[in-house]
């Protein structure tokens, strides 16, 4: 899963297609195998599309400007926005 994601995140400007192939494949081996994917790993897709999110090539990651310190991660295909706290 490791492998496919790395190669996933460097193909995401050249081959998109082939980067969200290669993400569906990963996700597919954890749920197959009734695998937990690492948090690192889980974090390159979205909450609610479960689409692949390469950062700054299909997703936004964006730091809060509020007193509690956090990173607003946008989802360019279905432009859902979660927080994850820092």
């Amino acid at each position: 899963m490791q492998i496919l994601i790395e190669n996933a995140i460097s193909n995401a400007r050249t081959d998109p297609q082939l980067a969200q192939r290669q993400a569906s494949l990963a996700r597919k081996l954890s749920t197959r195998h009734r695998i937990r994917m690492p948090y690192h790993l889980r974090m390159v897709f979205c909450r609610k599309c479960k689409t692949f999110m390469a950062p700054g090539v299909n997703a936004r990651f964006r730091l809060g400007r509020t007193h509690t310190k956090s990173i607003r991660i946008t989802c360019s295909f279905c432009c859902h926005t979660y927080r994850k706290m820092i």
